[in-house]
């Protein structure tokens, strides 16, 4: 495995960011979310949404990592359960003049990057991601100055002001074939903000980064011992891991893969159960798609899969029924984008999307996809 050249935070000008702080105060807005429902009150709340959403010409386009309840709604009113950017692009594509976006504020923020003509709202446009977060825009592209000979590659999780510094935006999904394809080109590459991801594409292919040091809150706290206790329990479930996590967590994985590839792997493998490393909304749409498989929540720490060993992206659950309905009454939490950053953000956005319907072309042509 090659050595990621990884900056530590401590040799970059970051700011303390106070990230747990935040998720502090995250936690507290989603308590006020995830409060046991009145009798009746979920059923008028659904009932409401639908109706808003219709006499506003709104869709909903709900995250994998949102609350079961807001992908069941999306699926009902003939919106979207995706990953950040098929929500973006099934907004784009969808004849609604008003997206609703259950998420966090960078999917927000893309919405509205590629579909600028429409209203872009939030249940909470303050659910933010740890990823954004520990990349600020001002610090990043002094470093980004610092290395003119660098192709800037960032990851979708960040802030559209980042993306617009960048040469390339990617998904977890088409990070590596990216990468590979300006290496040969013989780009020198910029990676921010996962070093997790950054260090996985690195390894696999071999191409050497400089990779800024952010980390997701949730995929950092998986435990490698925990889970190779918990697969001691299960022998037979298989392992499957989003690659923003840890290197030793990876290396016990069956498949490493983005979300959409973590659903489809529950329906290509054998298995009966499965160990999965990333925020557990993404059990609603595994069960859709195996229902009779059983999936347990990697563990961060001792050697089960409670919910007292296992993480929520708390900034995901800010996301409820209660403040949906409100943001579409008031129209409150509308992400808006500057259009000079609007501009610049799509150039590299676009990029990726260009190349990922070539790679998809040429991967049909040659049988594999």
């Amino acid at each position: 495995m090659v050595t990621p050249e990884i900056n530590t935070l401590a040799d970059l000008p970051i700011p303390s960011l106070l990230v747990d702080d935040l998720v502090e105060q995250a936690q507290k807005a989603a308590a006020i979310q995830t409060t046991e429902y009145a009798l009746g009150e979920r059923a008028a709340l659904t009932s409401q949404i639908k109706s808003l959403l219709q006499e506003q010409n709104a869709v909903l386009v709900a995250h994998y990592y949102t609350a079961p309840e807001l992908q069941q709604l999306a699926e009902e009113t003939g919106g979207l359960v995706a990953d950040s950017l098929e929500m973006a692009r099934f907004g784009n594509e969808h004849p609604a003049t008003t997206l609703v976006v259950a998420g966090v504020r960078f999917m927000g923020e893309t919405a509205k990057i590629l579909n600028p003509e429409k209203r872009v709202l939030m249940p909470d446009a303050e659910a933010t991601c740890s990823l954004d977060l520990e990349c600020p825009v001002d610090i990043f592209s002094e470093f980004c100055d610092a290395h003119p000979d660098y192709t800037v590659v960032v990851y979708a999780n960040t802030s559209a002001a980042v993306k617009a510094r960048a040469d390339w935006v990617v998904t977890s999904g088409i990070a590596l074939p990216i990468v590979q394809h300006l290496a040969k080109q013989g780009k020198k590459i910029l990676w921010a903000p996962d070093k997790h991801l950054g260090a996985y594409v690195q390894s696999v292919s071999g191409v050497q980064m400089l990779i800024w040091p952010g980390s997701c809150v949730v995929h950092e706290q998986f435990k490698a011992d925990a889970m190779k206790a918990l697969k001691g329990q299960h022998p037979h479930a298989a392992v499957l891991v989003h690659p923003e996590s840890p290197a030793e967590v990876i290396e016990i994985a069956d498949v490493v893969g983005s979300t959409t590839a973590l659903i489809q792997a529950v329906t290509d493998l054998d298995a009966k159960e499965f160990i999965v490393a990333t925020e557990p909304g993404i059990f609603y749409k595994m069960k859709q798609a195996a229902p009779d498989k059983v999936f347990l929540e990697a563990p961060t720490g001792g050697i089960g899969g409670s919910c007292e060993s296992c993480i929520r992206c708390p900034w995901m659950a800010m996301n409820g029924l209660r403040n949906l309905a409100r943001t579409l009454e008031t129209g409150n939490d509308e992400i808006t984008v500057e259009e000079t950053i609007r501009k610049k953000a799509l150039i590299p956005l676009q990029r990726m999307m260009d190349f990922a319907r070539e790679y998809k072309i040429s991967m049909k042509g040659k049988g594999t996809a």
